[in-house]
């Protein structure tokens, strides 16, 4: 069944509540004389309300208000905040250097208003000390506690153990905060188009602003090989 109201001649009622183009109540009239009106304007005779007793129609550009009524839902999608949850995986004796970068990535995750679910992976002799894993995941909580909390505490999950940090930053105020930086740099370029950056500076402000850069995902493939080696 189409979704599509019926315009026109295509409406057959004997009459109708008209409403006018500024949204005026003109009030219950003759199907015909609705027609006459909307002629009269240069108007479509739109039915609004079908199940009303007697259906509600109204004289508006009909194309115009399709075309705005899509332009809108575009707006509403392209601004719609989806749930992502990423993961980062740790071993229980990961050393400093790759517990610095696994805990960047996260921060950076959190600045952009995404859920990150942790992974402690045991091997072996591991397995017998699960309290090295939950150590290691109180002291990334507090770490990073100023960026997220704790969602979900952490339980074991056969050789793994798992926790789960929420952003205090919604999603939406994360991607707005992401379009301003994204308008400033390019206000920034216009005002000083001499002045050049190379991609370490630009990765870097990326960074600082919680805005992913394109390749970040994929540096964290050797950072984890180097953790779980």
């Amino acid at each position: 069944m189409s979704a599509e109201p019926r315009i026109n001649d295509r409406i057959r009622v004997p009459e109708v509540r008209l409403v006018g183009p500024s949204g005026e109540q003109v009030g219950i009239v003759p199907l015909a004389k609705a027609l006459e009106l909307a002629q009269e304007y240069d108007l479509d005779l739109v039915e609004v309300a079908a199940t009303a007793r007697p259906p509600v129609c109204k004289l508006m550009d009909y194309g115009k208000f399709k075309y705005e009524s899509a332009m809108k839902a575009r707006e509403a999608r392209k601004n719609q905040a989806h749930t992502v949850i990423k993961e980062m995986k740790l071993r229980p004796k990961i050393d400093p250097h790759d517990y610095d970068t696994k805990k960047g990535h996260v921060v950076r995750f959190l600045k952009q208003g995404d859920k990150v679910k942790i992974t402690i992976m045991f091997r072996g002799r591991e397995q017998s000390r699960p309290e090295l894993g939950y150590r290691l995941l109180q002291r990334l909580a507090e770490d990073v506690q100023d960026l997220g909390f704790v969602e979900s505490n952490p339980k074991q999950d056969g050789r793994n153990m798992i926790m789960v940090l929420g952003p205090h930053k919604k999603k939406t105020e994360a991607m707005a905060e992401a379009r301003q930086a994204q308008e400033a740099r390019k206000a920034d370029a216009k005002a000083n188009p001499g002045r050049s950056q190379n991609a370490a500076d630009s990765a870097e402000d990326l960074e600082a602003e919680g805005v992913e850069a394109p390749e970040a995902e994929n540096a964290e493939a050797p950072a984890e090989a180097s953790a779980e080696a």
